[in-house]
């Protein structure tokens, strides 16, 4: 039985992903044929739903925002081969920390003092609540996996007390706190354009997004263009040799955890700042467990996180489309869509190596005999 060749990189990083996108919609059409209708013409409303509707776009690309930062989140740790699950909680520390400063400078400030700072604060907040599990995984040997649902559990329960109490809106029985002074609000990407004459419908997307954008390339920079991003791969592909080789290995565990935990808390600035303006129960609504499908299924790249973001924001916005136009798709079933998606671009995600690299293999034979 002779061995799989090994698979190029830009097969692993666009071709399988594709295939396994495919293979999703592919048993996705079957269900929905199941259930009497037509896969294509749900495929066609659900593009228009994401991307052609007045205002769809908007909505893709603030879903797309979320992903954006999550997925670079666990990204960061993968380089490390480390599986970071908190993002979840991380997202909701930082919500807390952006919250802390829009509710105590916003008023007194104006918004190019305050917003630097709440930005800064959701990343400063998210990273030391990454830095406990990155330092009991590299000073105790505890499994980054178990602190990191642990404390997602801790983070929810914090945020519980706080919101139902400490930072409750004076007279108000939902557990929020205040709106913050508009000095504490990301300006919407619809009131920026209109400044330079360019009209768009109305949507939550907002200035979080040109953040998340500058995060990917920074993510870009830092992994493959720093000495720091030289030592993460080092340590994630062989911590021994990098401890040989004089590399702190500890010492790069804490960091990468504190800046995945950064990049997971800004997520908050698309939620807290940029669309509800105050903190609330639960904004970070699952984002950061999708963020890990999101990473595999982007193969840790900032374009493949993109376009993997892009393609969840999408089924976000489509499936809600596809819930209000077909009686006979509900809401679960989108649910069962968007969990196809991530089983095929998760635990199924090497499923079509074996086949592809055979005949990529098979292929570049023929050619490289053909040349001869």
């Amino acid at each position: 039985m002779s061995a799989t060749p090994p698979l190029p990189n830009w097969a692993d990083i666009f071709v399988l992903p594709v295939l396994n996108l495919l293979a999703a919609f592919f048993i996705c059409g079957l269900i929905v044929l199941a259930v009497g209708e037509n896969p294509v013409t749900a495929l066609g409303v659900m593009v228009k739903g994401a991307f052609v509707y007045p205002g769809s776009l908007g909505y893709t690309l603030y879903y797309t925002t979320n992903f954006m930062f999550t997925g670079l989140a666990v990204a960061v740790a993968f380089h490390a081969m480390m599986f970071n699950i908190g993002g979840e909680g991380q997202a909701y520390i930082g919500g807390l920390g952006a919250g802390f400063v829009s509710l105590w400078l916003a008023p007194a400030l104006p918004a190019i003092f305050v917003l630097p700072l709440a930005v800064a604060g959701a990343a400063l907040f998210g990273a030391a609540w990454g830095i406990v599990p990155g330092y009991l995984q590299a000073k105790r040997g505890s499994h980054i996996v178990i602190t990191t649902i642990m404390f997602n559990f801790i983070a929810a329960s914090v945020m519980v007390w706080l919101l139902a109490g400490p930072l409750i809106e004076v007279g108000q029985m939902s557990p929020q706190t205040p709106k913050f002074a508009p000095a504490g609000q990301l300006p919407s990407m619809q009131s920026f354009l209109n400044l330079f004459g360019i009209e768009i419908a109305s949507s939550p997307l907002n200035l979080s997004f040109l953040v998340a954008v500058l995060a990917l390339l920074g993510f870009w920079v830092l992994i493959w263009h720093t000495r720091l991003g030289f030592e993460i791969r080092t340590v994630g592909q062989n911590p021994d040799a990098a401890h040989y080789a004089g590399i702190n290995v500890p010492q790069v565990v804490i960091v990468t955890l504190a800046i995945s935990g950064a990049l997971a808390g800004l997520m908050a600035t698309n939620e807290v700042l940029g669309v509800q303006h105050r903190v609330v129960l639960n904004f970070t609504g699952g984002y950061g467990f999708t963020g890990i499908a999101v990473a595999l299924m982007g193969r840790n790249h900032p374009v493949g996180i993109f376009l993997a973001s892009l393609l969840f924001g999408a089924l976000y916005q489509g499936g809600a489309e596809l819930d209000f136009e077909f009686q006979s798709i509900t809401r679960e079933m989108v649910l069962l869509i968007q969990g196809m998606i991530i089983l095929f671009s998760g635990a199924l995600a090497y499923m079509f190596n074996p086949p592809l690299a055979r005949l990529i293999s098979a292929l570049t034979f023929k050619r490289s005999k053909a040349n001869v």
